[in-house]
């Protein structure tokens, strides 16, 4: 399984897309975000351990819940961001 992080403008969004991912079977957990995204603006994030990310995404996405980014952590530790 991969993790992968979809980050969130505010800790309201991400919440109302955990309960929407949990209510629909994707296992999440809603987290603060690495520093170096807050950068960024990103200030909260939902971690998932999936094999694909896209039906969540997409989950998300028709529910109109506004995320920002998603990365995906590569197997040396590091976040790279991914286009969904």
């Amino acid at each position: 399984m991969r993790v992968f992080f979809i980050t969130f403008r505010s800790v309201t969004f991400a919440q109302r897309g955990e309960r929407l991912l949990s209510r629909n079977g994707h296992r999440c957990t809603l987290q603060r975000t690495p520093k170096w995204m807050e950068t960024q603006g990103c200030g909260y994030c939902l971690r998932l351990k999936t094999e694909d990310v896209a039906p969540a995404v997409a989950l998300l996405r028709e529910n109109e819940v506004p995320m920002r980014k998603v990365y995906a952590q590569r197997p040396d530790g590091n976040l790279e961001e991914m286009a969904v």
